[in-house]
């Protein structure tokens, strides 16, 4: 087994450790998420759900190294495994979540669990976090969104419909889905991006830039 080895790719930056500086810049990982934010009834984000479909090749990777009795299927208890190994690795990361209130950065709490399955050769992962502050929804601007700073992994959101908001709290707000024109934002940062993309190892905000988010106006 080589389970360390996906342990790290799992973690989507351990294999960044492995590689030159300027091959951090492109994704090794592609996933294809959902993400559902929740209003409470007192009017605040309780918290985002998550939804993560991993690309075959990564997805395989994985059934190789937890597959503990070779008989070419993630059981329960290996499924189970592969959640606790990304629940723990992705904490530093905030488990890839950006969230901005009124212009300041919010972190996210450590899931209660990461519900993880295999079907059709993809590997699946559930979870919901939530912030770690109080950010009221009335009279404030919100941004949601799901990246990752080392751009090892690529997340992708198919169509804006995959982006939504859910509770009553929201009815009052106005959304949008941004989706950044990379050459935009190349030609808007040009004299500090690359130092940021290629002198970084831990990766940079900069790459923030190029993720789509929504905003949310309430």
């Amino acid at each position: 087994m080589r389970k360390s080895t996906t342990a790290y790719a799992l973690a989507l930056t351990g294999g960044l450790l492995l590689l030159p500086v300027a091959a951090s810049a492109h994704p090794h990982i592609f996933v294809e998420a959902r993400l559902e934010v929740l209003a409470g009834s007192d009017g605040a984000v309780q918290e985002l759900r998550n939804v993560w479909r991993f690309d075959e090749v990564f997805s395989s990777s994985v059934l190789m190294d937890f597959d503990k009795n070779t008989n070419l299927k993630l059981d329960p208890d290996e499924l189970k495994e592969v959640g606790k190994t990304v629940r723990d690795s992705l904490a530093d990361y905030d488990y890839y979540t950006n969230l901005t209130f009124n212009g300041k950065a919010i972190k996210v709490n450590k899931p209660d669990v990461i519900n993880v399955d295999y079907k059709d050769g993809q590997l699946l992962m559930f979870f919901a976090v939530k912030p770690s502050e109080p950010m009221p929804l009335k009279g404030n601007k919100l941004s949601f969104g799901i990246y990752d700073p080392t751009l090892y992994t690529s997340i992708d959101f198919p169509s804006d419909n995959e982006l939504v908001t859910e509770g009553d709290a929201f009815k009052s707000c106005t959304q949008k889905v941004v989706r950044p024109n990379p050459d935009e934002v190349i030609a808007e940062n040009k004299s500090t991006l690359t130092d940021a993309f290629f002198n970084d190892l831990t990766g940079t905000t900069m790459s923030k830039l190029f993720a789509t988010r929504m905003d949310v106006q309430c």
